[in-house]
């Protein structure tokens, strides 16, 4: 049985990531016929099968499978530590790479890098936005450093604590029929257009926490990308949206735009961080949980 290389586990991400040896070769720098010759002597040293062809693409067999788990969850770290490495060479701290679940966490997070970057000028920050992605995979994959979420998954081996605490409210136009009321119930928007950022429903708190437990849905559902242009909709009377009151508030003077309360209750929510837990001593990842600590006791 041969020893497994970082070769293999790159060729076997290759292959499953473009699907043909054409454009694997490409991107690992071989001829079609070099790489042909890797994968035949890589299933003969390991003695199965890793792949069976189907028509012009390869698909990974069950052993296949396995192994480009094994790839995926190793290449991202040896990358990450082979950066560190030469950052730590050069003098420098390195990068602090952080990921992002929910949109209006970025409108957030931008308040506590400008004073963080102008703390620690040596270390760089990088913001990854994949608002469907698997935030805890990309933690425990060494893909990021720090996640930013508002559902944080506990698990052992990474660490979440709360930055800050928000309202989720129902933010409406200045002509709106519910502009000036307290609060609104789950049956006053079924006529109602929802705009929102475009995540599966399962993950809007409107729909979680308000309206599904009262079995209503809005008259139609609007997914927007970026905020200004879902709250310039709002501000339009093109719909309602559900956002964090203190975003709301942010744009109420320049648009008109009313936030109101979910309920006679509300809807609390809180931001939270979250760090491998081996990690947690790393001066520069502290120091961001630290600031971030800080700005929430500061009013966010």
């Amino acid at each position: 049985m041969a020893q497994l290389e970082r070769t293999h586990l790159a060729i076997v991400r290759a292959v499953d990531q473009h699907g043909s040896l054409t454009a694997a070769a490409e991107q690992l720098h071989l001829t079609q016929s070099a790489l042909s010759h890797a994968i035949r002597k890589l299933e003969d040293q390991l003695g199965v099968a890793i792949w069976t062809r189907e028509g012009r693409r390869l698909r990974p067999t069950q052993a296949g499978a396995y192994l480009l788990s094994v790839a995926n969850r190793l290449i991202p770290q040896l990358t990450h530590a082979e950066a560190r490495l030469r950052q730590f060479a050069q003098g420098e701290r390195g990068t602090l790479r952080i990921g992002i679940e929910c949109h209006p966490c970025y409108a957030w997070l931008l308040k506590v890098v400008s004073p963080y970057l102008a703390n620690w000028p040596d270390v760089d920050v990088d913001v990854k936005q994949e608002f469907q992605f698997s935030g805890i995979g990309a933690l425990f994959g060494h893909e990021i450093d720090l996640l930013v979420t508002p559902d944080p998954l506990f698990r052992t081996g990474l660490q979440f604590e709360a930055v800050l605490d928000y309202e989720q409210v129902l933010v409406v136009g200045p002509r709106h029929r519910l502009a000036g009321t307290p609060c609104v119930q789950p049956d006053q928007l079924a006529q109602e257009t929802l705009i929102s950022y475009p995540v599966p429903i399962d993950r809007l708190d409107i729909y979680t926490q308000f309206l599904l437990p009262a079995g209503i849905r809005p008259k139609r559902h609007k997914p927007i990308e970026t905020t200004d242009i879902m709250l310039q909709m709002v501000a339009s009377g093109r719909g309602v949206a559900a956002l964090p009151r203190w975003l709301a508030n942010e744009y109420a003077e320049r648009l008109g735009v009313t936030a109101i309360r979910l309920g006679e209750r509300g809807i609390d929510k809180q931001i939270f961080l979250g760090i491998r837990q081996a990690e947690a001593g790393i001066d520069y990842l502290h120091a961001f949980v630290e600031l971030a600590r800080a700005h929430r006791n500061h009013g966010g």
